[in-house]
């Protein structure tokens, strides 16, 4: 196939000569396709130290501990096994990495704990699935990621929290004075945490049980009690109040230190549940939460929203003929073509199967319609070689429907849905909108 876009942005680098990796490259390959990353393997330890030194940051380093074995050191003496001592001499030490293990090996906690100190990511033990190993390394892309931004909205009197240096770590406060006004701007921004001092708790106890009730409030959402002194029974009551837990105030950058932690590990939550694993786009889930909190703020800001469905045509025609594997192929490639045109209010989701939602921020029925359509041309331009001479190109039909016309996410799905039924049935390659009326 010609593209200029590689299929998959991230790789993993794996020094390997062990029988259980060998015979199984072709599966791992195909496990790790499907999570949009690629393998590329290595039995010599100078060509994998040359490919990291190269690496662009997109990739992991893993290194199966069996193969120091099999792997003749260069050392005077010439033994035909590789002690840890001088593969870790020679890897570069601005990476880290994950080591692959044996049971025996992992009983060792001197040498878990000569790995944990010397640049290590993460360990595993074998034997491990080939479809589990995919899954955790996957996992630990997400983790490396900067992710996107996380929210905390702090209501009571300043405690020397630097905002500025917060922001930089990708986790934004917001400060509200007003205990009783609290329920409603939870409402309006969706945080994801919220910090409230005793102080404003003593004032009014309340507060956290108005903001759990809501049939609206996020699940997922911490709701903190920030404390100066530790007070039993002040402690007993907030929690009993629906409070998740207790902050102690000790010192501003140990506080600060402790939201960075829960902020990431929220963070990689939301990704590990609202991001399609293939394409590395929102899933269902993750478009949902976003695309209200867009409506939200294009209400705030009285903005027009352009709500778009796609869906490949006759892709069930694609499957049956060239095989799954070339379907998800196709729709890698779909998804590789509309990520470059998404601006950075945009949301771009894989909704499921081969059909894609799209929403452009500040942008009419109209200029949805021609971005839409743009698209369109341009992915229908792309070749694909189905076989050695012969190339196919295939298309995709889409509907599209506007904010404020449709108020809510689900009316605009809706609407954008039927506009793609209308497209489908009038011969399918194009995109169809009508105003509301």
């Amino acid at each position: 196939m010609a593209s200029d876009a590689p299929l998959y942005k991230n790789q993993v680098m794996l020094l390997s000569q062990s029988f259980f990796i060998k015979d199984n490259q072709a599966e791992l390959q195909l496990h790790a396709h499907k999570y949009d990353f690629d393998f590329r393997f290595f039995n010599e330890v100078w060509e994998f130290v040359e490919a990291v030194v190269c690496d662009r940051g997109h990739s992991l380093f893993v290194i199966d501990l069996d193969a120091l074995h099999n792997m003749q050191s260069d050392m005077a003496d010439s033994r035909k096994t590789l002690m840890l001592s001088e593969l870790l001499q020679r890897l570069p030490q601005d990476q880290s990495y994950v080591y692959l293990q044996s049971a025996r090996q992992g009983g060792r906690f001197l040498l878990q704990q000569r790995l944990v100190d010397s640049n290590c990511l993460a360990y595993a033990e074998k034997p491990i699935a080939n479809d589990v190993l995919v899954d955790k390394l996957f996992n630990l892309f997400v983790q490396r990621k900067r992710g996107d931004l996380v929210r905390l909205m702090y209501l009571g009197e300043p405690v020397g929290l630097d905002d500025g240096a917060l922001m930089h770590r990708r986790l934004e406060v917001i400060h509200h004075a007003d205990a009783q006004t609290l329920h409603l701007r939870v409402k309006e921004l969706q945080p994801d945490m919220v910090l409230i001092t005793e102080a404003e708790y003593a004032r009014t106890e309340a507060i956290v049980r108005v903001l759990k009730k809501n049939i609206e409030a996020d699940p997922v959402r911490e709701i903190m009690l920030l404390q100066r002194h530790p007070d039993a029974g002040v402690t007993e009551r907030a929690l009993h109040s629906g409070f998740d837990d207790i902050l102690m105030l000790t010192d501003p950058g140990v506080l600060a230190s402790q939201l960075v932690n829960r902020a990431n590990k929220i963070r990689i939550n939301k990704d590990l549940i609202g991001k399609d694993r293939a394409t590395g786009l929102l899933n269902k889930v993750g478009l949902q939460k976003k695309a209200q909190d867009l409506i939200r703020r294009a209400a705030r800001e009285n903005r027009p929203l352009a709500f778009g469905v796609v869906d490949i045509d006759k892709f069930k025609t694609i499957n049956d003929t060239w095989g799954h594997y070339f379907g998800d192929i196709v729709i890698k490639r779909l998804a590789l073509t509309l990520a470059p045109s998404m601006g950075e209010d945009d949301l771009l989701s894989r909704f499921g199967g081969e059909e894609f939602v799209m929403v452009f921020w500040d942008c009419t029925l109209e200029q949805g319609w021609e971005k839409m359509d743009a698209l369109r041309q341009a992915f229908g331009a792309i070749p694909f070689e189905v076989k050695p001479g012969d190339v196919r190109r295939f298309s995709f039909s889409g509907g599209v429907a506007a904010y404020p016309e449709y108020k809510s996410e689900n009316e605009l799905f809706l609407r954008a849905d039927a506009m793609l039924y209308e497209a489908k049935q009038g011969g399918r390659n194009r995109i169809c909108q009508r105003p509301a009326g």
